[in-house]
């Protein structure tokens, strides 16, 4: 990948990535880019990354920042993979701080299948294997030709609907509205290296791997990222209703290294041809691996911009956009029939050359070091910044 580091994307020039670095000194966050493998900070650029995604000149003000290296972004890289996050210690955090973290289901046909089969199984990975052939035999597996809230949509619906087969998540997934909801909370993400959350309760689970868009206020995308969007299989599939449960959890959403800013080298059409792979290697020499093609999405990402936001409903810090998974792990793991799920020390690594990696290593969010530094931590550390 990068001649600096393999965290790294390929080919993303000076300035073009921008990321959040703790200061262990400073108790606080520096924004920061790359410049030929250095870290330098530009956080005179503006006080929070919300704030400089709205210049419209972004790449301008970013390439005109003066010089003000910290270190080597091998050295932070490898730092945040052994720090896991130590307030002590130099590393990473999520991108993103103020945005909104925004989600999007269902928006692959593979994982819209997985979602039908969790909801008729109530959660339980035991009866999924059954299912799974069940349904399929009655929708098929392959539905990513159809266009959601096309007139093809309609008539399977219809068909679905006298089967007795239709499903909160095929109305997502193939009906005219995109599902969206609130995946975390603004500053709750991790970055590279912290620990991953899933909460003790849930024993079906599963990463998924997926491109973020950073958009500012006026809906526009500035740039793109990785996500894992940590699911929790058996809760969901228990109620589409616990949703919140499911999603949000301490340390159980991931975002990073870095946002790499749309210039003209890379563009939503770039995001729209990624190909995002998935590694999971386990303590018990269990290992997964995945691609999740972009190519194969159902809803296009800009659509899926303009459903978040428009005259219902405005986000003036921006937000982060996780377009969806087309990830549906079926791999038996620990017996027959129960489908994958996560153990504890799980190494989780979502990459692709144009973004870099992201890796993440699996625990409980109970074990997890709590979140303390929300935004009303960030504030007090700003004042602090300005009367220093």
């Amino acid at each position: 990948m990068n001649e600096f580091h393999p965290f790294l994307p390929q080919e993303a020039g000076n300035d073009r990535l921008i990321g959040r670095l703790w200061d262990p000194d400073a108790q606080g966050p520096r924004l920061v880019t790359v410049r030929d493998g250095v870290l330098h900070d530009i956080s005179a650029l503006a006080p929070t990354f919300s704030a400089l995604l709205e210049y419209d000149d972004v790449l301008v003000r970013v390439a005109q920042a003066p010089d003000a290296p910290i270190m080597p972004v091998s050295d932070c890289l490898e730092a945040s993979l052994q720090g896991e996050g130590d307030p002590a210690t130099w590393h990473l955090l999520a991108p993103c701080d103020l945005q909104a973290i925004k989600a999007c289901g269902v928006t692959f046909a593979a994982s819209m299948l997985e979602r039908v089969i969790e909801e008729q199984a109530r959660g339980d990975s035991q009866q999924a294997a059954t299912l799974r052939d069940t349904v399929t035999s009655l929708i098929g597996d392959d539905l990513s030709q159809l266009t959601p809230g096309s007139a093809e949509a309609d008539a399977l619906k219809a068909k679905l609907v006298e089967l007795g087969m239709w499903s909160q998540y095929l109305e997502v997934g193939i009906g005219p509205d995109a599902e969206v909801f609130t995946k975390s909370q603004p500053m709750s993400a991790v970055g590279l290296g912290h620990r991953i959350g899933i909460h003790p309760a849930s024993k079906w689970n599963n990463p998924e791997p997926e491109v973020v868009l950073a958009v500012d206020s006026r809906g526009r995308v500035r740039g793109a990222t990785l996500g894992n969007d940590v699911n929790l299989r058996d809760v969901e599939g228990r109620s589409a209703l616990l949703l919140g449960k499911a999603k949000d959890n301490n340390a159980s959403c991931a975002i990073g290294p870095f946002v790499r800013l749309f210039d003209d080298h890379f563009d939503i059409d770039s995001v729209r041809t990624l190909e995002v792979s998935l590694d999971v290697k386990g303590e018990d020499g269990f290992q997964l691996e995945a691609v999740s093609s972009m190519n194969q999405i159902s809803r296009d990402p800009l659509d899926l911009v303009a459903q978040t936001l428009g005259s219902h409903h405005q986000y003036p810090d921006g937000f982060m956009l996780f377009l969806g998974t087309l990830f549906a792990p079926t791999q038996d793991r620990d017996t027959q029939g129960s489908g994958f799920t996560h153990h504890l020390e799980d190494v989780v690594t979502i990459a692709t050359p144009t973004l870099g990696a992201l890796v993440n290593r699996v625990d409980t969010s109970d074990r997890i070091r709590p979140w303390q530094f929300g935004s009303g931590a960030l504030f007090d550390y700003l004042m602090r910044r300005r009367d220093a």
